[in-house]
């Protein structure tokens, strides 16, 4: 099962060949305050979850990068809103600060999984305006640092002989992505999908630390959030990446799927939407902000630390690929019965 991005490529030669011409970063602060809203004093990020996952590391990441920029007039603020995987963030923004140009919110491919099954409601792809995707995360598949599963072989036969042993578990409800992958691992070990044992936790952290304390055997997540909880000390051990190719950082060591013999490979787009009433000032001034540090030399070297890959979009390119990738995850969510 193959899950990539169309032209993967394409944003870094977009990317290279606008960098010089950037230079409206200095500019944000002014077409922020053309707003009626507070300016980049209050800016905050927003993690649609609780603490510790992957929307939390996204967060944390382009927090580093704007403060080190200067372009802001104070460091951003992050806040938590967890609540059905992003949907409740999603529902607020649009009814009730949508033209908040001082809030950005974080979103995954896994935001674009749960929209293509209408699990935000109502709205749809198009409600919201897409500001920028800085990285290209992994989904990666973990157990406990102690478990007898050493490789993800292991893991498939362990599937495959005692099923209903083997409890999974991951920040996200049946349909998510996280749960997608653990069918994908029943599907390698020729196990009914349906009849898995998941339990679903409103995050990446609290599903590693039920994890560590043995309420599941397996987690699927993705490289980022596993990479920052590994960092800390958890007690786990990620036995295979849904990557083309080893990853860097702390997961350079861990081998693929496919090098282990199966064709798993799930991409995860990482960045940021504002409201839809966010005016056209304001949300350019995102864009080419982003746009900006993500030339930078720290941008690089930022997500390969956290078990990511650079992969910058902005505006209407990103916006054209959200159309694109839900699309395709409405065609992936009716292969698993889940429209």
């Amino acid at each position: 099962m193959r899950i990539l991005p169309p032209d993967v490529d394409a944003p870094r030669r977009r990317l290279l060949a606008r960098a010089a011409a950037v230079a409206l970063g200095a500019q944000l602060p002014a077409a922020l305050r053309a707003t009626s809203r507070p300016g980049p004093s209050t800016a905050e990020c927003i993690v649609p979850a609780k603490a510790g996952g992957g929307f939390d590391l996204t967060c944390k990441v382009a927090k580093s990068l704007l403060d080190r920029s200067g372009a802001l007039g104070s460091p951003v603020k992050i806040r938590y809103v967890p609540g059905g995987i992003g949907a409740i963030v999603y529902k607020q923004t649009i009814m009730r600060s949508s033209d908040r140009a001082e809030q950005l919110i974080a979103f995954s491919g896994g935001s674009l999984l749960n929209i293509a099954q209408r699990k935000f409601g109502p709205y749809a792809e198009d409600s919201v305006r897409w500001v920028a995707s800085l990285a290209m995360d992994f989904g990666v598949v973990a157990v406990h640092r102690d478990s007898p599963i050493r490789n993800f072989k292991d893991l498939v036969a362990a599937v495959r002989a005692r099923p209903m042993e083997i409890v999974f578990g991951a920040g996200g409800t049946i349909g998510s992505q996280d749960w997608i992958k653990s069918a994908e691992i029943a599907r390698a070990a020729q196990y009914d999908f349906k009849l898995l044992r998941y339990v679903a936790f409103e995050g990446g952290g609290d599903a590693v630390a039920a994890l560590e304390r043995g309420y599941v055997h397996v987690m699927p997540g993705d490289a980022s959030e596993l990479t920052m909880h590994l960092k800390q000390g958890a007690a786990v051990r990620v036995v295979a990446s849904f990557s083309e190719e080893r990853l860097p950082g702390l997961l350079a060591s861990v081998p693929t799927a496919r090098e282990q013999g199966f064709d798993i490979v799930w991409p995860v787009a990482r960045g940021f939407y504002v409201g839809p009433r966010v005016d056209d000032a304001a949300y350019d001034a995102w864009v080419s902000l982003f746009e900006k540090v993500a030339a930078s030399a720290d941008y690089r070297e930022l997500m390969n630390e956290n078990g990511m890959q650079p992969y910058f979009l902005g505006g209407r390119d990103l916006t054209r690929y959200v159309t694109r990738q839900v699309e395709a995850y409405r065609t992936l969510a009716r292969q698993y019965q889940l429209l």
